[in-house]
């Protein structure tokens, strides 16, 4: 079984570019307007000046001062993402989507040679429909396709042979295996575990030791095996929104009026999920960056907005600001089930407004 994994290379600036032909060329960002925005992508003329994605927007300018900051057009990229989608699902493969610009499709019991020529033909559609170049890995496992696909970026495909895995893996560095962030890669670094080969010839005891009961799998996947296959439906568990505020905020009636805002928002997606939530919560984090949340189950499952914020506001009232300074807010709802909102006698209102007012832990995150 073939699976390919394709990528829109640096989706946000590309859309920006491709809008803007005096864009080309140039190091683009897209990033909000205030003091605090994060760089959400960069294009690849920014790159080598060490602008990324999730860097602050004002340590990019510092490292790029001739970098061109266009703001997001969320609208415009879930309208492309689903245009782009729609060609990759159009020949009735399985299709698991990662992002907005990121997809898995099982290309069944394909040839190598088949699957790469799918590979190639859905980059040839996605540019002929978007004026967007992806890139491309084809595989036998989930993981090789999409450390294919970004080896190959920009605008490249990439196929791994079976019985190729281990020798493409192997000396690529291990924070390039899934599950490996920076401060376990350099640990394992510490521990002289510097390329992915060295993770796949560990002995079990070493294994055990670095990684735990994940010792093994993650020696597999070192290996090159990877039997997870492509999954067209992954269930939505929960939905939230949050917002990093330009200057903190110590005022409770701004914090009340954003979950006002944030319950509309959450409410319209569940609208479009076609599902109701049981769960409402909030995540706050304090000037300080200490970050803690508050939340409340509900009688009934709804996706009213008006209920998501009155639930809301009780969690924020459990949690004591008192005035304290607020550096980001944000509505979570969760325990999702399919089916349309309920309505709610005076009993059960009433029952619900008792219910959230109970203890609730304290949750980090």
């Amino acid at each position: 079984m073939f699976i390919v994994h394709v990528d829109i290379d640096a989706f946000y600036a590309s859309v920006a570019v491709r809008d803007d032909p005096r864009l080309r060329g140039k190091p683009v960002a897209i990033a909000g307007s205030h003091r605090r925005s994060v760089v959400l992508t960069a294009s690849y003329e920014a790159r080598p000046f060490g602008v990324r994605s999730a860097i602050p927007l004002y340590r990019a300018l510092e490292l790029c001062p001739h970098l061109i900051v266009v703001r997001p057009d969320m609208a415009k990229y879930k309208a492309i993402s689903r245009e782009v989608f729609a060609l990759l699902g159009a020949r009735g493969h399985a299709v698991e989507g990662l992002s907005l610009d990121e997809a898995f499709i099982d290309a069944g019991d394909a040839t190598l040679a088949d699957a790469t020529e799918l590979g190639r033909t859905l980059r040839a559609e996605v540019r002929a429909a978007t004026g967007l170049t992806i890139s491309a890995g084809i595989a036998c496992g989930k993981m090789i396709a999409k450390i294919a696909s970004d080896s190959c970026k920009p605008d490249g495909l990439l196929a791994i042979a079976p019985g190729e895995e281990a020798s493409f893996l192997a000396p690529l560095p291990v924070g390039r295996l899934w599950g490996i962030g920076p401060k376990t890669a350099a640990k394992l670094e510490q521990a002289g575990v510097l390329t992915i080969g060295d993770v796949a010839v560990l002995e079990d005891a070493r294994a055990h030791a670095l990684f735990g009961s994940w010792g093994r799998e993650v020696r597999e996947l070192a290996r090159g095996i990877d039997r997870r296959g492509v999954e067209p439906e992954r269930e939505t568990k929960s939905i939230s929104t949050e917002e990093t505020f330009e200057y903190d905020v110590r005022d409770e009636r701004i914090l009340v009026e954003r979950l006002k805002g944030f319950a509309k928002e959450v409410a319209e997606k569940l609208e479009r999920e076609g599902c109701i939530a049981s769960t409402v919560g909030i995540k706050i984090k304090r000037a300080d960056f200490r970050v803690f949340g508050r939340q409340t189950h509900l009688a009934e499952p709804t996706r009213d907005p008006r209920r998501i914020f009155r639930a809301a506001v009780l969690c924020l009232e459990r949690a004591h600001v008192n005035g304290n300074p607020v550096r980001l807010l944000g509505l979570r709802v969760a325990a999702l089930s399919a089916g349309a909102t309920m309505q709610l006698g005076l009993f059960d209102a009433t029952r619900e407004a008792r219910s959230t007012r109970g203890p609730s832990p304290e949750t980090a995150s």
